[in-house]
């Protein structure tokens, strides 16, 4: 099969070599057995186009692909280092999530979104449960069945990885027809309310986002818990009438945000 000529990270990825999975295991065997870094070499230089393969997932986000590709690269020799031969599971199954984890640590450490050290620590944990899994079960797990090997609920584990994955801009295309295109924000919509009232909760959380803690306290205690002022004053510790100053300058400041 002829390829076209693309040039990455200074290789031309027409002349990449492929190896057949045999090969592979014949190679891994020789590099265990002996050390032989020629071996090694042979099976880094025979897999790049799966690596090539695997970046594709993870281009359009502003990323350099010589970039991904370098780091898909180091993805392939930890799974050339840690690949068990006695497990019966092929090369490539087992070294396409440890290339896209090593992909997704890249991104998560330079992601856009502040996200929380626990969620970070969190989601990091799964990707390498997800990889374990991946080689012992010879299939992507579930959710499910990273979440057991954690010891973790199920929705901590889901909100930890969407939590590291790359914001997608509303403006996004997501469909062309010779026209204008169809951008992910024509798709979202309220069918209680033609005013988008989705965007009116974005612009209230970051109204609420910007209240001090004693307000945001205040507010939810008040509104969130059905609690009169005097028993919110009698919980944090200031009067009635403070606690009724706050409200109302939180409250005021919210509608002027909105």
């Amino acid at each position: 099969m002829a390829y076209q000529k693309v040039v990455i990270a200074g290789l031309d990825t027409s002349k990449l070599t492929v190896l057949t999975e045999s090969e592979k295991m014949a190679l891994l065997r020789e590099m265990q057995e002996t050390g032989s870094a020629e071996a090694r070499e042979k099976l880094i230089l025979g897999n790049l186009r799966l690596v090539l393969s695997v970046i594709q997932r993870f281009t359009g986000r502003g990323e350099d692909v010589d970039d991904l590709f370098q780091i898909g690269v180091i993805g392939l020799m930890k799974a050339i280092n840690n690949f068990d031969l006695t497990k019966d599971v092929r090369f490539s199954t087992y070294c396409v999530p440890m290339i896209a984890g090593e992909l997704r640590r890249h991104l998560r450490d330079y992601h856009a979104v502040r996200v929380s050290r626990s969620l970070r620590d969190l989601a990091y944990k799964a990707m390498q449960a997800r990889e374990k899994l991946t080689a012992e079960l010879g299939a992507e797990p579930s959710v499910q069945q990273i979440a057991d090997a954690l010891g973790a609920e199920r929705g901590d584990v889901v909100t930890a990885l969407e939590s590291i994955s790359d914001p997608v801009s509303l403006y996004e295309p997501i469909y062309s027809d010779s026209g204008d295109p169809l951008c992910l924000i024509d798709q979202i919509g309220d069918p209680d309310s033609a005013a988008s009232s989705w965007m009116s909760e974005l612009a209230l959380r970051d109204a609420l986002a910007s209240l001090s803690d004693r307000e945001k306290s205040i507010l939810r205690r008040r509104f969130w818990q059905g609690k009169t002022q005097v028993e919110v004053a009698q919980e944090i510790g200031i009067s009635q009438a403070q606690v009724s100053r706050l409200e109302k300058a939180a409250i005021k400041r919210i509608k002027e945000q909105l």
